[in-house]
């Protein structure tokens, strides 16, 4: 076998969830739920996201063992086509995050909006992906967010795309079902 090979079969899997249908997160929340279930270890760290008690998958934290969540980002919204400073600085100390979070080599990590924090700048595309070549064999990493970019789609050994199909004209996000 080559050593890029070998290499590989030294790395987590990666699952990647992009498009604009919604249950991204959710389907990433969901695999969190069932390997907390069978005892592993679970971390999520959410890009873009400062709301705390208000989204049920950080509200739940202090009631799972063996599920941990942590969040980088301000209350609101980020403007995607103008994010500020803070916005890269929260983003950024979510990757450094990451980093320290690998030496504990959980079962699964969960990078949540990681997927558009690179789209619109406020992360490195090429750093991520170093940040993925570094994950452990033992664990599997979940990339979750709106228009990924072809760096982290190639990256990624899995690739699942969200498409709506139908739905209302405006979308709301509904308590207990969206967040």
């Amino acid at each position: 076998m080559s050593r890029k090979g070998l290499q590989l079969l030294k790395m987590g899997k990666v699952y990647l969830w992009t498009g604009n249908g919604w249950g991204k997160t959710t389907s990433a929340i969901g695999a969190a739920i069932r390997a907390a279930g069978h005892g592993y270890k679970v971390i999520i760290i959410q890009f873009m996201k400062g709301w705390g008690d208000r989204i049920g998958e950080y509200k739940i934290r202090k009631k799972l063992k063996n599920y941990d969540i942590y969040q980088f980002g301000r209350k609101g919204w980020v403007n995607v086509k103008k994010p500020t400073a803070k916005d890269k600085e929260l983003a950024q100390k979510g990757l450094e995050f990451a980093y320290t979070i690998l030496k504990k080599k959980p079962f699964m990590l969960i990078l949540d909006e990681i997927n558009l924090a690179v789209r619109i700048g406020l992360l490195d595309e090429k750093e991520v992906v170093k940040f993925l070549n570094k994950v452990p064999a033992k664990t599997t990493v979940y990339l979750t967010g709106r228009n990924a970019t072809p760096g982290l789609k190639k990256r990624a050994d899995y690739v699942n795309e969200i498409r709506m199909l139908k739905g209302p004209k405006k979308l709301i996000g509904e308590r207990g079902i969206d967040y």
